[in-house]
């Protein structure tokens, strides 16, 4: 039995109750607090630290590559296309008001994409004119073959930039999240894992102890861990496997890259590599919630390394990991109410470094 300290304080009625202590969780958390500061907010996170792709991820401050924004244009059509780019754009520079860029070692050096042929190119003038309006720029991409010599890139045969995208330190971001998450006054419970849901004139939240917490609404941020609670939603677990190089000498790589639509990225943090993605090359395996590496998909990242980023230069890798993203049928999240008290902001596609700072505000006007 618990004590009437605990029941009176950890374990005490709520507004609202957050389940995922993300990136989509936290910025949730603060919209919220920040919209309504009357309403208490409790965070429950099942791992000691938020985990999932938050600080698992490779540190990309997403705006979308030029393949990318043409295969979703041509998937969902153009209007959720620039409904998702909008979020994207919008949601790197609420980051930036929010932290100075030495605090997150945010550093907008450009987002670069290596293409191996032209049919990408003939779509540059129409993805400019589309972005026009939200970047507030002429030309978002534009053909940079200068720098493919001074990046030493010289395997590739086209590389477009885009000036919106950047790197981050995602560890500092959650960090600095929590920070303000305390400042707001919103309540934590880290290492308590949610077994059961049940809705009736208010939601109460049931923990593997004999314990549960009672809310008036519930938030679930759970992204690729949500069908657990959510069986109708279509969410896919895609598993992304990352390694870090040790430190390359004379390194001249600098920014973040794509790579076949995305599904390899890569970027300098300093003066090593890290390279992430390839899921493509063994999609079944990587839909999981497993959080290891292989070694099929690290040999065939390690290869790609070798043969397209660091071409005639010894290096050694100095760490290997992987996070859980979450992808459906297309990339636009699901973000809605689902009962008169319950709501979810997940399926985040990779993107929740971007995405969740107005995930967060779309929710908190929501409830």
């Amino acid at each position: 039995m618990n004590s009437i300290w605990e029941l009176d304080t950890f374990y005490r009625k709520r507004d609202i109750i957050i389940i995922g202590a993300g990136f989509s969780g936290l910025w949730t958390a603060i919209s919220i607090k920040e919209k309504y500061p009357e309403k208490s907010v409790l965070i429950i996170e099942r791992n000691s630290i938020p985990l999932g792709a938050s600080t698992r991820n490779a540190g990309f401050a997403c705006f979308g590559s030029l393949t990318e924004i043409i295969a979703d244009s041509e998937k969902m059509g153009w209007e959720k296309t620039l409904e998702l780019v909008t979020m994207r754009f919008n949601g790197l520079q609420k980051i930036q008001h929010y932290f100075k860029h030495d605090e997150i070692d945010f550093e907008l050096n450009g987002g670069y994409e290596i293409v191996n042929n032209e049919d990408p190119l003939s779509h540059i003038e129409v993805v400019n004119e589309k972005l026009k309006t939200i970047t507030g720029l002429d030309q978002t991409y534009t053909l940079k073959q200068n720098k493919i010599q001074e990046f030493g890139l010289g395997k590739s045969e086209f590389l477009i930039e885009n000036p919106c995208e950047g790197g981050l330190h995602s560890g500092k971001l959650v960090q600095k999240l929590l920070e303000k998450c305390h400042e707001l006054k919103i309540e934590f419970l880290f290492g308590t894992e949610v077994q059961n849901i049940e809705e009736t004139d208010k939601v109460e939240v049931q923990f593997s102890t004999d314990l549960s917490v009672i809310a008036e609404q519930l938030i679930y941020c759970t992204n690729a861990f949500t069908s657990k609670f959510l069986k109708e939603e279509t969410i896919v677990p895609a598993r992304g496997q990352v390694l870090l190089t040790e430190p390359v000498d004379e390194l001249k790589l600098k920014g973040t890259f794509h790579y076949d639509e995305g599904y390899y990225y890569f970027r300098n943090v300093g003066n090593r590599i890290l390279l992430g993605g390839g899921r493509n090359k063994d999609f079944k395996t990587e839909e999981t919630t497993a959080f290891e590496t292989t070694e099929f998909l690290q040999n065939h990242l390690e290869n790609f390394l070798r043969e397209i980023i660091l071409p005639h230069k010894d290096f050694k890798i100095a760490l290997r990991w992987s996070g859980i993203m979450a992808m459906g049928e297309e990339k636009s999240p699901i973000v809605k109410q689902l009962s008169e008290r319950q709501f979810c902001a997940v399926r985040l596609s990779g993107m929740g470094v971007a995405l969740a700072p107005k995930i967060g505000e779309i929710i908190a006007e929501m409830i």
